[in-house]
């Protein structure tokens, strides 16, 4: 027995005592292949999964680096048999390898009969295979590449792809120096170097830690024609402006493909909102895939990949492919799909250790605690369950609270972010302040936030649209008072809107504005576990204490 701070139990959870002063090791120590499943304010629960320990794997860990983490850190001893599980599971990751044959072109390979005699023999597998080369070769239909991928995954057999890429479209696209003071930061090129030798993959990056760049430097290293993602235009039009900064690109080479334009140029810019439209029950835009010979596919903020794209990605296995996010948790539970289809992950870095060398700053986070007036509260409980938590999570009591706090930080550049458009509205109304929300049109969004920037409007009202992809490096507070229920991805990236460095280096103010006993408490809880693992903690505050002095 050890003072470690980590207890490893036979069910693969792991424990880790939170005050410890080896906390924050251990906790970086596991991350890599552990889930974080609940955080409460003394003991973190963590979760060993299968997919976890094959991203750890495919990114480069061994089962000896897991052992010695769960070794080094445990206060008891390690139980054996979940030693060896996870020696077996890694091991699994790999066996089975997709290669190029010389004659037969793509051919799945087994580095152990057994497990290919095995899947040869599964159902829905058997239809994507054709003539057995040898007895450790088997012809795979070219057309088959990823979705073999994604069941071989679904029956532990995750294999490993190594049958290379085609290079694409050639197109001169370098990193430009020169014409403005800049430099890829260590992590920014470790990340490109990673995803460049696996040749496709995800990187996993803090928001404002400058994921762009690392898009930017994988398209030098590729030198071809690239089609981009995004999650709405704005956040196509940032990527623009960056490209247009730092490389070697023109305003002719780089084209939108948007709801507004469909320009297709040697650097593209698509919408995943456009790529998804059905058009009389079709989806006529996916044909952007097939409109250039592309020779390397980037999806920001891959996390939010819609299903059609998941489908349409899954025929791009010859092409480089690189997801970028801030998390890898999907909502919907796809996150075998990313690792099957856009590739394992390939670079993560903790949000700290970025926040430790100045590139994010520092956050504050705070859950702000209010309680529901008593017509609130019976409103409540006789509400239908499916219209709990809008009512809980948009009660008026919560318009002085926001008020106070913005009051607190004078002057500071804050978002005030929800997911009801009648709760902005009305907090617009109260604040003053200008809305965003889907339905605001491209240009006025781009105007505001402009304005924001510039420090012309000290407080926008957002809703989802902000969650995603939108610079705003001086906002410093932000106020949350609703949310996609549970969701832990939209707190990660409600958060990320603040981490931009500040010029003054100052740290940013992040609070979540909750009803106690409802659901939106219940949720708020479950939004907060993303954060926790990455080593943020949640003060929890009373509304009734907020009212003090203000900061200047």
């Amino acid at each position: 027995m050890t003072d470690g701070p980590l207890i490893v139990q036979s069910d693969k959870t792991l424990l880790l005592e939170v005050d410890h002063e080896s906390a924050d090791a251990a906790r970086q120590a596991i991350a890599p292949f552990a889930e974080l499943e609940r955080a409460p304010e003394h003991v973190h629960t963590y979760r060993v999964t299968p997919l976890a320990l094959w991203n750890a794997r495919a990114a480069g860990h061994d089962a000896e680096q897991v052992v010695d983490a769960l070794v080094s850190f445990s206060r008891y001893a390690v139980p054996q048999p979940l030693l060896v599980d996870i020696v077996d599971t890694m091991a699994r990751y790999g066996r089975l390898q997709l290669m190029k044959h010389p004659a037969h072109g793509l051919v799945l390979v087994s580095l152990d009969r057994a497990v290919l005699e095995e899947i040869l023999r599964h159902k829905k597998i058997q239809p994507m295979l054709g003539a057995r080369i040898d007895d450790d070769t088997v012809i795979v239909h070219p057309s088959e590449r990823g979705r073999i991928k994604q069941m071989l995954l679904k029956v532990g057999w995750p294999a490993e792809d190594l049958a290379g890429y085609v290079d694409g479209e050639a197109h001169q696209i370098d990193l430009d120096y020169e014409s403005s003071d800049w430099h890829l930061r260590d992590y920014q090129e470790l990340a490109a170097d990673s995803f460049w030798a696996g040749g496709s993959g995800v990187v996993v990056l803090p928001c404002g830690a400058g994921k762009t760049m690392v898009g930017a430097a994988a398209m030098a290293k590729a030198k071809a024609t690239t089609l981009i993602l995004v999650t709405n235009t704005v956040a196509g039009r940032q990527w623009r402006r960056e490209l247009l900064a730092r490389t070697s690109l023109t305003e002719d080479e780089i084209g939108e493909y948007s709801g507004e334009r469909k320009e297709i140029r040697p650097v593209t810019i698509a919408t995943y909102q456009v790529i998804t439209r059905k058009t009389k029950g079709e989806y006529r835009h996916l044909e952007l895939f097939d409109s250039r010979d592309w020779g390397l596919v980037i999806y920001d903020e891959v996390h939010l990949l819609p299903a059609p794209v998941f489908r349409m990605t899954a025929d791009l296995q010859s092409r480089r492919r690189l997801g970028l996010t801030a998390t890898l948790v999907r909502e919907d539970g796809r996150e075998g799909d990313v690792f099957s289809l856009i590739g394992p992950k390939r670079y993560d870095a903790p949000w700290k250790d970025i926040e430790s060398q100045g590139w994010i700053a520092p956050a504050d986070c705070v859950e702000v605690r209010v309680t529901l007036t008593d017509a609130e509260r019976m409103a409540y409980a006789t509400a239908e369950p499916e219209e709990r938590y809008k009512l809980c999570s948009t009660a008026r009591t919560k318009l002085p609270v926001v008020e106070s706090i913005l009051a607190k930080h004078k002057d500071a550049p804050s978002l005030v972010i929800g997911a009801y458009l009648d709760q902005l509205d009305e907090l617009g109304e109260h604040l003053n302040a200008p809305v965003i929300q889907g339905s605001t049109r491209t240009k006025e969004r781009e105007e505001l936030f402009d304005a924001f920037r510039r420090g012309e409007i000290p407080v926008l009202v957002v809703s989802k649209v902000a969650n995603f992809s939108i610079d705003l490096p001086e906002a410093s507070v932000a106020v949350q008072v609703s949310g996609t229920f549970g969701s832990r991805q939209e707190e990660a990236q409600r958060l990320g809107r603040l981490l931009r460095p500040k010029h003054d280096g100052g740290q940013a103010h992040f609070y979540s504005v909750v009803a106690r006993d409802t659901l939106d408490a219940e949720y708020a809880a479950h939004r907060q576990r993303f954060l926790a693992e990455q080593g943020y903690a949640y003060r929890i505050t009373d509304a009734d204490d907020l009212l003090g002095p203000t900061i200047g």
